[in-house]
């Protein structure tokens, strides 16, 4: 049963970081590290969200339109057991990403304001097995980061405010502890993703420079992590899974010297860390197919959020289904999101009753 179900658990939670907190796409699980002998797989997600709000800050309610693109997002892994008790493993994906548009002409505050966040991370794992069903993992993360944003407010002044860093590679660690019960298809994981921290060169321009271009540096930590991955049989055929994740948002910052000047503050800054919980039921239905459903869930805090991200926790439900054939299994998903209410700050932006569908693809293969 574990081997069939598999698929399907993983492909499900990877959905599950569609609209996760802060800037985050990526769950960074280690679940690839228990998959049996030699195996690869190759993954993709869609999350398409409808993010609006209106404002009444310059007088009459504006509306903003929906100010979230749609975005993709892969993921490459590849896992070989070198020795009965020794698996290595590389995994390449997106951890961590943002898309903002506020579209021209609405008459919104920030209407015309535009930003990307993008980064690509290399993450080598190891696992040691010993005999009383526990294993240790560590590893080291490679992470690419960079970042443009355009924020216009001819309210305030009519040169805008603009970003564009450089793009920066520093390191990580992931360090964790697992315990097994093949019997059951029981497996708890526990692990840790250090804190990664850059420093950016960048060019800014805004009100306090008279739009000319000026050279700034800036440091960001990318925050750490804790993972909890489960599962178990509960019945014949039958798989509970879930995780919880914390992920160390109030020390994520994004603080360039020409917009505190301006503003005061932090361009991006988070006031609580964030906790995300999933939970799910997978079924073996069969040796070819399998499907799991699973509900996710962020709280929502009530506290006022930045401009270039509008939301605050989320609800959420998915189903997926894997065919596996000999060594070869599909697995496909899909996840509605319905995301918290938030109020934005500076502008008493009032962003409400959104929502978003993920779609994720995994195709696995074991050697």
């Amino acid at each position: 049963m574990k081997n069939v179900v598999t698929g399907v658990v993983l492909t499900a939670m990877g959905i599950g970081s569609a609209h996760a907190g802060g800037v985050e796409r990526s769950t960074q699980s280690v679940g690839i590290l228990f998959e049996p002998g030699t195996y690869a797989e190759l993954s993709f997600s869609r999350f398409d969200a409808n993010v609006s709000g209106t404002s009444a800050f310059l007088g009459p309610t504006i509306g903003a339109g929906d100010m979230a693109p749609g975005y993709n997002t892969f993921s490459l892994g590849y896992k070989q057991a070198l020795t009965p008790s020794l698996d290595l493993a590389l995994i390449l994906d997106q951890p961590i990403g943002a898309d903002v548009d506020y579209r021209s002409g609405t008459g919104y505050p920030v209407a015309g304001t535009t930003a990307e966040l993008d980064a690509t991370a290399v993450t080598a794992l190891a696992r040691y097995r010993f005999d009383n069903n526990l294993s240790l993992i560590g590893g080291l993360r490679a992470l690419r980061t960079s970042g443009t944003v355009n924020l216009p407010f001819p309210a305030l002044d009519p040169n805008p405010y603009t970003l564009e860093t450089s793009k920066e590679t520093d390191f990580g660690y992931v360090l964790g502890i697992a315990w097994e019960k093949p019997e059951i298809a029981a497996r708890v994981a526990l692990t840790y993703n250090s804190a990664i921290n850059h420093t950016f060169d960048a060019a800014e321009s805004g009100p306090s420079t008279g739009g000319i271009v000026v050279d700034s540096t800036f440091k960001t930590e990318i925050p750490e992590s804790i993972n909890l991955e489960f599962q178990t049989g509960i019945a014949a055929d039958t798989l509970l899974f879930g995780s919880v994740r914390w992920v160390n948002w109030t020390e994520f910052t994004i603080d360039p010297d020409e917009y505190r000047n301006v503003y005061g503050n932090a361009l991006v800054f988070y006031t609580d860390d964030v906790i995300t919980y999933n939970l799910g039921l997978g079924r073996k239905f069969n040796d070819n197919w399998s499907g799991a459903v699973l509900l996710g869930y962020e709280e929502t805090k009530g506290n006022v959020t930045g401009n270039l991200g509008p939301t605050d926790g989320f609800k959420s439900a998915g189903l997926a289904l894997t065919y596996t054939n000999g060594p070869a299994k599909i697995t496909g998903g899909l996840r509605y999101v319905d995301i918290g209410d938030a109020t934005t700050r500076g502008i008493d932006g009032d962003f409400s009753g959104n929502y978003g569908w993920g779609f994720g693809l995994r195709v696995g293969y074991s050697f």
